[in-house]
Formats: structure tokens, C-alpha cells, sequence
């Protein structure tokens, strides 16, 4: 009898480890380590522009990442370029519509290993009330409680009805994200 319950009990504990779901960690953004900007093609060169208002919320755990729960608000008033014009074009309808949409959202649920400490996060952006899958390509380096991640996500701007108006030929299409975040747990 001591044996069987022996057995019910090892099977009984297999079993929850099998079918127990792996919690990620939670992870708090330092906005004043961190940057989330972008770049697209002006002409000839290239317009990099950050924006200065945003928040993440991030729960990952590198021993489950497709567990992972990645969210993103960003304020699109916030971004500035550097370029006087381009910075009082871009809150106008055109552009990013602030007034109408004060906030693009970005929204994961769960991530990839592709190597080494290399993900990739397919998700959702919402820009002006419009969304479309977006794949966040990242690294991850974690020391410690800090974790610094570096990635990019390349969007067409047409596909959010950015700057579709007139004369807007000068600038890409193609904008590439970037972000640079420092974050602890």
C-alpha cells in the first residue's frame, strides 16, 4: 500500500510538472536608460527621430519565451527628428493624426529563440485607429536583475496612412523602429 502510494504520488507531481504553465518574469523599463526611435529615408539621406514619451510593460523569461507578454504605448506628439519642418508635420493629420490618436500601441504574446541570445516577437501595431502584424527583432542580454535588449521592426508608413498626402514622395516608405531598452526585475 505504501508502495502505491509511493507511485500515485511521483506520477501525481510528474504530472503537474508537465502540465504547469512557466510564469515570465516581469521587467520595469528605465526610461531615462532606454530609447525608442526611428528611421526612414528623406531624400538622400536618412531622418532618425526618437520619441520622448512612451511605456512598456514587459514579462519574459528566456527559459520560456513564448510565454512572453510584450506591450508598448507610445505617444506620437513626442517624436522629434531635429529637422525643425519635419517635427511640425509630423503631429499634423497627414502624419500621426495626434489629435485625433494621441496613442500607437504595440502588442506581443510570446516571442521566438532564433540563436544564441537573438528573439524575434510577432505582434500587433496600431497606429491612427489602423493595425497590422509588425515582427520585432531582438537581442537580449541579462546581468544579473538588468536586462538590456536592442531590436528593430521595419513597418511601410502607406499601411498606416502615414503621410499619404501631397508631398510626401521625398520620404520612404519603409520606416525602421529602434529600440535600445535597459529594464530590471
Amino acid at each position: 500500500m505504501i508502495m502505491k502510494n509511493i507511485a500515485y504520488s511521483l506520477s501525481l507531481s510528474a504530472a503537474l510538472c508537465i502540465t504547469t504553465p512557466a510564469f515570465s518574469e516581469t521587467w520595469t523599463v528605465d526610461p531615462a536608460q532606454s530609447k525608442l526611435g526611428f528611421e526612414v529615408q528623406q531624400g538622400s539621406g536618412a531622418l532618425t527621430g526618437t520619441f520622448a514619451s512612451w511605456d512598456a510593460s514587459i514579462d519574459f523569461d528566456v527559459n520560456s519565451p513564448e510565454t512572453a507578454k510584450i506591450s508598448a504605448q507610445i505617444k506620437p506628439a513626442s517624436a522629434a527628428t531635429g529637422n525643425p519642418q519635419f517635427d511640425t508635420t509630423m503631429p499634423a493629420e497627414d502624419w500621426f493624426n495626434v489629435a485625433g490618436f494621441p496613442v500607437a500601441e504595440f502588442q506581443a504574446d510570446g516571442a521566438s529563440l532564433v540563436e544564441g541570445n537573438s528573439y524575434q516577437a510577432s505582434g500587433t501595431l496600431t497606429i491612427k485607429g489602423v493595425s497590422h502584424p509588425v515582427q520585432l527583432d531582438f537581442t537580449l542580454n541579462i546581468d544579473g536583475d538588468t536586462a538590456n535588449a536592442k531590436g528593430t521592426a521595419k513597418l511601410n508608413r502607406l499601411d498606416y496612412m502615414l503621410g499619404a498626402g501631397v508631398g510626401t514622395d521625398t520620404v520612404g516608405d519603409t520606416v525602421t523602429v529602434t529600440l535600445d531598452l535597459t529594464a530590471t526585475r
